[in-house]
């Protein structure tokens, strides 16, 4: 039986990970005739949250039983930590930009500066979840994903809980303190855990999954299902039917009518913000880096790649916060069908120049 598992293994690791997003799309269109989209949809719902809970954890967890975490690590964890604040702080001047620029006021100043703001978030579990595919980047897309997790399920909800409050005190209306599922409020915690487990017994012992066996290849071949299944969900979630003309029309101003509506203005702010603004300042600022070898590799490959994920479709999870939905589900739509394929391209060629 391992013997078999080893022989599969190549096929679920590494760029041999990528096809998976075009078999989850195409296989979920044929399934759909069968069932119905919104019977897949659902289902696709449970497998999300127990890839979040039963694999990413996990896989997190084996990479980091394997590493010595020590000071490269530590700065790269700052790095990090630096970006993420520098994202939603350039999501905030966006957004106060483009509300005095709009004559946005009251609540739809609000509900505008919310929106842009929340969907800054990226997706790093799952479609930058192919960068833990490459050895050589495992670790510092772990450190990321794990930072950024605390970002969009803890630190986000936190900022906009206390907004809504604050909103609904002055409107004299009742107000969730913090409407987030706890299975959402939980995560971002349950997955640091994995990771501070796995530092702290490596650390301390200096034990790797080599130590324990065969069982140990079995956790490397449990984990490794971790990057198709979450590629097949990213290609299971893309509809067909948003692949329409007519709305791209829209999202670019070339409709005469539509164009100029106050929704496919927000959706193209928040386009504008998430695929051309965040990644391009983020390669000014670390392409030199890179380029005079004040950082590796690895660190900009990460960089790089994390700043043009599409928007998380987790983001809908924070609609009770006062977040507009219509617009949310067209910037995730939209940065998702273009930026996957960016994505693959840039996970190939750094994959194959840069590691």
């Amino acid at each position: 039986m391992i013997d078999i598992l080893k022989d599969i293994l190549p096929y679920i690791s590494g760029l041999y990970t990528l096809p998976w997003i075009l078999v989850g799309f195409f296989l979920t269109i044929l399934i759909a005739k069968i069932t119905g989209r919104e019977k897949i949809d659902k289902i696709m719902k449970k497998i999300g949250l127990i890839l979040l809970y039963f694999f990413v954890p996990v896989l997190l967890f084996r990479i980091f039983l394997n590493t010595n975490f020590g000071e490269e690590q530590i700065k790269f964890s700052i790095v990090v930590a630096i970006i993420i604040v520098f994202i939603y702080t350039l999501a905030f001047m966006f957004a106060k930009y483009n509300i005095k620029k709009h004559n946005l006021t009251g609540e739809k100043k609000n509900l505008y500066l919310k929106t842009v703001l929340t969907n800054q978030g990226r997706s790093s579990a799952f479609i930058g979840g192919a960068l833990l595919a490459i050895e050589a980047w495992a670790v510092p897309a772990g450190i990321y994903m794990a930072l950024v997790g605390i970002a969009l399920f803890a630190v986000i909800p936190y900022i906009l809980a206390r907004m809504h409050k604050k909103e609904s005190e002055n409107s004299k209306k009742a107000a969730q303190s913090n409407p987030l599922p706890w299975f959402l409020k939980l995560y971002p915690w349950y997955l640091i855990a994995f990771v501070v487990a796995a530092i702290s017994i490596h650390g301390t012992t200096g034990i790797t999954t080599t130590n324990f066996g065969d069982l140990g290849f079995v956790l490397k071949f449990y984990t490794a299902i971790t990057i198709p299944a979450a590629l097949y969900y990213v290609g299971a979630g893309i509809h067909p039917t948003d692949l329409k003309l007519s709305e791209l029309k829209k999202l670019i101003g070339m409709d005469k009518r539509e164009g100029k509506d106050s929704h496919w203005i927000w959706v193209r702010n928040i386009f504008i913000l998430t695929v051309a603004i965040t990644p391009i300042l983020t390669a000014l600022i670390f392409g030199p880096l890179f380029a005079i070898g004040a950082i590796p590799a690895s660190w900009f490959a990460v960089i790089t790649i994390n700043s043009i994920l599409p928007i998380t479709s987790t983001n809908i999870f924070l609609l009770p916060y006062g977040i507009d939905r219509k617009s949310t589900v067209h910037a995730v739509t939209w940065t998702t069908l273009v930026c996957v394929p960016i994505v693959v391209g840039l996970i190939m060629f750094f994959g194959i120049y840069f590691q």
